[in-house]
Parts: structure tokens; sequence; C-alpha cells
């Protein structure tokens, strides 16, 4: 953990003596970058009063912009939510709802989305209850092992690159207007049963995806609408928050950098230089930047690049709030006293 904050002399970092040293020094710094534009880039924040700060801040400074970018991304969902509902949101998933579940490589067990939510969904069906009990169908379609396909009833293995053409197999099965790609006779059998599944169970039957592609997750969409998952397993009323991040966004802000269109870089909880696609280059633009500011708490890649460190509070260490779905607000209050000269 980094302990007080820093600022980068050379090749080296020395340390600000305080606070308000820190604030005037980085204040001077944005008065002088020429009213070119200021970025926050962050990963996804669900906090209402962190938002709130944030549009404050940038209000005082035009054309300035908050980025939201997730190493892990959903912004296929996001955008194909966008295109098909309006939203650009990720809905609530009700696996305990689902008779029928069909997964598309989306290890919802795992590591997709918000796997220890959807842990105790999943298990509600999976229980022997009374004389007669009804259990979940689970059918996972995926390339290689995941921990969600380990307990699916049934388990059919494909090409990464097959994941769309399974979709649309699947939604012309269930009267989807598309053209069936072909498929082998292994997987053509397997959406067959996949299709009657789900047809059987219509209104409790759910589909999932783990694919960023915006036309794979509108093929899933289509499918969902066809066997009537939302407002039953899929519920709009309160979305998730959790995801945010636009790829788009990110490739924008790494020309823009490069192209010398922004006047300063502040950096909070996130790694680009180590997770985007392009890190590399997304560093050499970081380091000509007149202004960089990371709010990291460990001197990570992205970090060493920066010219002002201030580290926030570890999250014991920290007051909050937050709304991971739209309506169910928390409170966050702190275990220990922050242990360094950090600020939140």
């Amino acid at each position: 953990r980094l302990r007080p904050p820093l600022q980068k002399t050379g090749a080296d970092f020395k340390e600000i003596p305080s606070f308000d040293i820190f604030d005037q020094m980085v204040g001077s710094a944005i008065g002088a970058i020429a009213g070119k534009p200021l970025v926050l880039l962050t990963s996804t924040i669900h906090s209402p009063s962190t938002l709130q700060i944030i549009t404050e801040f940038l209000a005082k400074y035009p054309g300035s912009r908050h980025v939201q970018y997730d190493a892990v991304s959903y912004s296929g969902m996001l955008l194909a939510n966008e295109a098909a509902y309006g939203k650009r949101a990720l809905p609530q998933y009700r696996f305990d709802k689902a008779k029928t579940i069909v997964s598309l490589g989306a290890d919802f067990l795992g590591t997709w989305l918000s796997p220890a939510q959807f842990n105790k969904q999943y298990a509600e069906n999976k229980k022997v209850k009374g004389d007669k009990p009804e259990l979940s169908r689970h059918i996972q379609f995926e390339s290689m092992l995941s921990l969600t396909g380990s307990n699916a009833d049934d388990r059919y293995t494909h090409k990464p690159s097959e994941t769309g053409a399974i979709a649309l197999a699947l939604l012309s099965k269930l009267g989807g207007a598309v053209a069936a790609p072909a498929l082998n006779a292994e997987l053509a059998k397997a959406v067959e049963k996949s299709a009657a599944a789900l047809s059987a169970t219509k209104g409790a039957s759910l589909v999932v995806c783990g694919s960023n592609d915006v036309n794979v997750q509108l093929a899933v969409n289509a499918i969902n609408e066809a066997i009537g998952a939302n407002g039953t397993t899929i519920n709009w009323a309160a979305t998730s928050n959790v995801r945010k991040g636009i790829d788009t966004d990110m490739v924008n802000l790494a020309k823009d950098m490069a192209n010398g269109a922004i006047g300063g870089l502040m950096i909070y909880d996130c790694n680009p230089v180590y997770t985007y696609a392009d890190g590399a280059a997304f560093g050499a633009a970081l380091a000509k930047l007149p202004l960089s500011v990371s709010f990291n708490s460990t001197m990570n890649e992205t970090a060493e690049l920066c010219k002002f460190i201030l580290p926030s509070h570890h999250w014991l260490e920290s007051w909050g709030d937050t709304e991971a779905a739209t309506g169910y607000i928390s409170l966050i209050q702190p275990i220990i006293y922050p242990l360094f000269k950090t600020r939140h």
C-alpha cells in the first residue's frame, strides 16, 4: 500500500508533506493546462454520493468527462440492452424462478456478473423438497470447463467462435425470424433439446450468455422475449449497477490522449496500463500528459506513470454508500481507523 501523497520527480517519487500542499500543487497544474478537458477515469462506480461529487467537480471544467472502465467488460450486454429496451443497464436475473436455465458460456456460479447472488438463487431449485420435488434443469454450452458447467445437467462443448451460431440456432428453433446457421450434428441436437425444454417452461425459463459481442447479446435478448423471461426470470424494475463501462469510451479516451486532446487524467480504482488491451500505448500517452493523478492505493503499473499520487483509503477504512441495484441503497462504515496518510 502507498502511505503518503507523492509527486514524481524524474524517475523517482518524493513525499508531499500535507494534503493542503498537494491540493495547491494539483490546483496549479489544472490551471496550467490551458482549458484542455480533464478526464476522470474510474472503474464502475455505484455510490450515489460519489457520483454526485464527480458531477459537481466536472461541472467546473467545461468539456471534461467521467469515463468508467471495467477490466472485465460487459459493454456488449449494455449496448444490446440499450438497443433492445432503451436502457443501457443490466437487469437482475432470477435463477430461483427458472425451471429451465440455458447458459451460453456464462459462468454464473463462478465469475459472471454476481456469482454470490446467483449461487444462492440457483441452489433453491436444486434442493429436493416434498414428496414430488421439481428440480430445475440446467443446460450449459461452453468452450472450456467452468464451475457452472461442472454443475450442469447437460453440458455441450464448442469452439469459442460458435457462440453466436448457437444463439441464432436456438432463436430460430423458438420461432425467431433468423436463418439457422449450420452446426455439427451433436450441437444441432443439443440446440433442439434446449429449445424444447425452454418452450415447455415458458415464463419460467432463462437464457444467459457470457459473450461481449453486441450482436450475440441481441440474439439472447430475442430468445428471452420468445420464452417469456422478461418480468419473471429477468427483472428490469431494479437494474444492476455493478458494470457500466463501455469499450468505445475507453478507445476514444486512448485516442484523445495520444492526439494531445486531453489536458489531465485522474485515475481511481483501475489499472489500465496492466489490464487494457493496448495498455502499453495507453501508458506511453499517459506519461506525456501535462497532468496525471492517481488515487489508487497501491503502486501499480498505472500509478508509476502518473505525476501525482494521492492514495485512497482501503475500503475497510472508509465511509460510503452504494446502490448496486437501482433503488437498494446501503451504507458503508469503516472497521478500522486509517493506518496511513491516505484520503477518501
